[in-house]
């Protein structure tokens, strides 16, 4: 038996049967009810087809990624490869994982039986074969084996070099050329005027803390601990990544009616000076650069009486219509039951800290915004996303704009190109909703919008989880060249190089359009 990535067990034929190292065991599958064989040597394991993550731009033959014991795995199917047609997976469906270097696993109909030739049995592609398959995917024929008159044995190494070779060229370019365009995430000039706000819902109405109190954004945890005699806004103590801060609901503090948290809710993680708290908020909005002038404070006397002591300040936007409450973080954690509770969670991190201190080490981290796109996971690097902002009602098209470009906004009156990263990754389209948000860059000199589905959270990874993707295809390995592999929580974040999200001519055609 052995085990598949997300805990099932199946049978194993290959181990059923005594390895020999003189490479005369084959594993025998079904594909279209075409028979194939593999030489016993390069295959790691046989499992039942986990489920998978989606890789945008890479080969068509590719199903997804999935995690197998903590590995990332290609899951690729044989059946596109040979050109056979689309078939469900069934209870005989499995994975065979090829280890040439790096492990991949090739999905068939059924796997048969492990049988043994002899050199007599072993003979050469001949002409017969190459109606069915293309014979510089195979490495010989097997004759009157097992009962089987004909076991065409499939050359892996040529396989994998002709679907996934390029790419490995494409990787060692990214990896070298990562040092490129250092600066381009670094604040413009101007943007002294201006104040960067994190915005988010609680009962329909807008809030906003300053982007530099938010150490990151996360969902809302199943579970927390309740500490006895805490008023209703304190909801306990929640741990992220093995410390503990203090969750406080901004509904129940404000007075509002209790509810249930759903997909959309999110804890907004605050730091000042050291600590740490958790705010649990409705829906996290966007990111905003606000004009200073825009912003004013709430008179004292105003706050006092209408119990808005969390409150500091106004912005006005679009002409006073929108109105987004600034709060203050360091209101927040003088509430007294947050400094007991803050108290609390150092007193517990302080008696963890002595038990593992012999064997504790710090673990360096990334912090990424994570959005979705068709149901996917994605992350860029936080330092490169300028702003979040909604989504229009409508873009504005420009006549001889690129064909790439949906349209334009106006962002605080510079003219901002939009594009729909759906289709920059050959993603399928969706309609317009409003969970939508355009993501704003700065590449290469040169501010761009993407639209993605959602975004979800601003998340620190911990770098030893963050590694090198599979390599599919030369766009996926210069775009998408890492994966955050998060076993643990059964998540697979792909990373993206924004600078990689155009080519050369596009940021050319771009330039063009100011």
């Amino acid at each position: 038996m052995v085990q598949s990535s997300f805990g099932s067990r199946v049978s194993d034929p290959v181990g059923t049967a005594e390895r020999s190292s003189d490479g005369n065991q084959f594993v025998v599958f079904m594909v279209e009810n075409e028979v194939f064989g593999v030489e016993m040597t390069p295959v790691q394991e046989i499992i039942r087809v986990p489920e998978v993550v989606r890789v945008p731009l890479a080969p068509p033959c590719l199903e997804g990624l999935a995690n197998l014991r903590g590995e990332v795995l290609p899951i690729i199917s044989l059946r596109r490869i040979f050109g056979f047609p689309e078939k469900g997976h069934d209870e005989a469906t499995r994975a065979i994982v090829i280890n040439l270097g790096q492990p991949m696993a090739f999905v068939v109909d059924r796997v048969s039986s492990v049988v043994r030739a002899e050199a007599e049995q072993i003979q050469g592609v001949d002409g017969n074969i190459r109606a069915t398959v293309d014979s510089e995917l195979l490495t010989g024929i097997l004759r009157e084996v097992g009962g089987l008159p004909i076991v065409m044995v499939v050359n892996f190494g040529s396989l994998i070099a002709r679907m996934f070779g390029e790419a490995d060229m494409a990787f060692e370019e990214a990896v070298l050329s990562k040092g490129e365009g250092a600066g381009s995430y670094e604040e413009k000039e101007g943007y002294g005027d201006e104040v960067q706000l994190v915005s988010f819902s609680v009962e329909g109405q807008e809030y906003a803390v300053e982007i530099n109190f938010v150490q990151e954004i996360v969902q809302v945890p199943k579970l927390f601990v309740h500490v006895p005699n805490s008023p209703p806004h304190v909801l306990g103590l929640m741990t992220l990544r093995e410390r503990l801060l203090p969750l406080i609901s901004l509904r129940t503090l404000f007075g509002l009616d209790q509810r249930e948290t759903d997909d959309r809710s999110r804890v907004v993680v605050l730091s000042l000076e050291g600590r740490t708290l958790g705010v649990v908020t409705d829906s996290v909005s966007e990111v905003l650069r606000v004009p200073k002038e825009l912003v004013e404070d709430i008179p004292a006397l105003v706050a006092h009486r209408g119990n808005m002591g969390e409150i500091k300040q106004l912005c006005r936007l679009e002409g006073g219509k929108r109105l987004v409450s600034i709060l203050s973080p360091e209101r927040l954690f003088q509430l007294s039951h947050v400094k007991e509770e803050s108290k609390v969670a150092m007193e517990m991190e302080d008696r963890a800290k002595e038990k593992t201190a012999l064997g504790g080490s710090t673990d360096e981290e990334e912090q990424v915004v994570v959005f979705q796109l068709a149901g996917g996971e994605f992350g860029v690097p936080i330092e490169s996303v300028q702003e979040i902002v909604r989504l229009p009602e409508g873009l504005t098209k420009v006549p001889k704009a690129p064909g790439f470009v949906e349209g334009i906004i106006n962002l605080r009156g510079v003219v901002l190109p939009v594009i729909d990263l759906r289709k920059r990754l050959d993603l399928e389209e969706c309609e317009r909703n409003e969970r939508q948000r355009i993501m704003v860059f700065a590449l290469k000199g040169t501010t761009v919008g993407f639209i993605v589905d959602a975004v979800t959270e601003v998340l620190k990874i911990p770098k030893r989880k963050i590694e090198a993707s599979p390599r599919l295809s030369v766009e996926q390995a210069k775009l998408m060249g890492r994966v955050a592999n998060l076993e643990e929580q059964r998540r697979m974040i792909q990373m993206i190089e924004p600078q990689q999200l155009l080519g050369e001519g596009e940021y050319t055609q771009l330039a063009q359009m100011g």
